[in-house]
């Protein structure tokens, strides 16, 4: 139970790919990103919509090829990361991406 302690369930992240994120600027956001590359302090990578994505923060020390972060959408095209989640070097973007625009469609 200690492990759950730090979850912050009042404000839950919105689930977002490139082309949903300027929706949700300043808004906790999570986003699944494949790595392209990193460079001066942030992660640049393909959102599930084959948009890019630049995502700032101090990622831990080796990424796979696709991570889930989870922070504030500070740009349109860009997420400042609280959280890195390394989701390994395959996974089915289409099937992600076929979510996200569902979760928009039920929001509406």
């Amino acid at each position: 139970m200690a492990a759950h302690q730090d979850m912050d369930t009042s404000n839950p992240a919105v689930f977002v790919n490139a082309e949903l994120l300027r929706m949700y600027v300043g808004r906790k956001v999570r986003a699944l990103v494949q790595v392209i590359r990193s460079e001066n302090g942030a992660v640049i990578g393909k959102s599930t919509d084959d948009n890019q994505i630049v995502v700032k923060g101090s990622p831990p020390g080796s990424l796979t090829n696709f991570v889930e972060v989870i922070g504030i959408a500070d740009g349109d095209k860009s997420i400042r990361a609280e959280v890195w989640n390394n989701f390994g070097d395959a996974i089915d973007t289409h099937n992600y991406n076929q979510k996200y625009k569902e979760l928009v469609v039920v929001r509406t």
